[in-house]
């Protein structure tokens, strides 16, 4: 009997590490072409976040979105006050690398969850939506606070404690804690809600 259950642990073991050595193997691999894909699309990407981001921080902060220029890394989009008396542009320089430098390990790791997880499609769409929301909230923080700072600076816009603290409340998160975990984030949330 005793000799029977220690087959059995020494089975399960065997088992487990199995599934360990496959683990790591198909992060490391996954990891690598996920980068060298990257590297070839970010800009894409990164030029229609900013793009889109730009469009719902100009309608929220009533500003014109007139313009996106590229310089390697950064994307610079540039605003107008609307209707306030006032000629100025304000151009904000966003570096697509500041929040989709982790774009690979999240897939990475998205990737691993393959074998964990139940109901892919929806597991993956999620997350993938997820991602998007998140570099596109890191985005529209960044621009409103900016926004809302030259706005009042300048005195286009009316002083307020309440809204200035919850732009760089907003931004400050999003810069300091949801894109440095994003990766673990989701992973997280795609093992809890679609584990086997």
């Amino acid at each position: 009997m005793f000799r029977k259950e220690k087959v059995q642990v020494q089975a399960n073991l065997a088992l487990h590490k199995g599934i360990a050595i496959k683990t790591v193997l198909v992060f490391l691999v996954s990891y690598m072409l996920f980068l060298m894909l990257w590297i070839q699309i970010k800009d894409y990407y990164g030029r229609g976040v900013t793009f889109t981001a730009s469009k719902l921080a100009a309608g929220i902060k009533d500003v014109k979105f007139e313009e996106m220029t590229e310089v390697r890394d950064v994307i610079q989009a540039t605003f107008s006050p609307l209707g306030r008396g006032s000629n100025i542009l304000i151009d904000i320089p966003v570096k697509t690398s500041s929040y989709a430098f982790n774009a690979p390990l999240t897939f990475a790791i998205m990737a691993v969850m393959y074998q964990f997880i139940r109901r892919r499609k929806r597991a993956y769409g999620e997350a993938l939506l997820i991602l998007l929301s998140v570099h596109l909230l890191y985005v529209f923080s960044l621009e409103a606070k900016v926004l809302t700072d030259m706005l009042v600076d300048r005195g286009l816009e009316n002083t307020s404690i309440t809204r200035i603290f919850f732009y760089q409340f907003l931004w400050s998160f999003t810069d300091n804690m949801i894109i440095r975990f994003e990766p673990f984030l989701i992973g997280f949330y795609m093992f809890i809600r679609f584990k086997m």
